[in-house]
């Protein structure tokens, strides 16, 4: 009797402790799912902040610009003009007189 009483608690703790178990584990996977998310988040932020309104030529400042309507950047120190996405469709989409001088304005023609 003593034998069985001790061998179903010890089957009752070995249920309970796999629970517990299984349940730590997968408190642990969620917190470590949580923190890669927190760093690959805060290494995209550092990319971004690194990079963002720089340009892509030569590493210096971009200034945007409005220019009909339609923001451009600039680059401070080559000249080179960026579009964003979209704006360039902004610009192929107006009529053609508008176009061309936008594009004069652009090279200062």
């Amino acid at each position: 009797m003593v034998e069985s009483d001790r061998r179903s608690e010890d089957d009752w703790f070995l249920k309970h402790e796999k629970k517990l178990l299984d349940a730590a584990r997968e408190a642990r996977e969620k917190r470590e799912k949580e923190r890669a998310a927190k760093e690959a988040e805060g290494e995209r932020q550092r990319l971004r902040d690194l990079h963002y309104m720089k340009c892509p030529k030569c590493g210096h400042e971009l200034k945007e610009e409005s220019i009909e309507g339609i923001a451009v950047d600039r680059c401070s120190f080559c000249e080179g003009v960026y579009f964003d996405a979209g704006e360039l469709d902004q610009l192929l989409t107006k009529k053609a007189d508008e176009g061309k001088g936008f594009l004069r304005k652009l090279i200062g023609v």
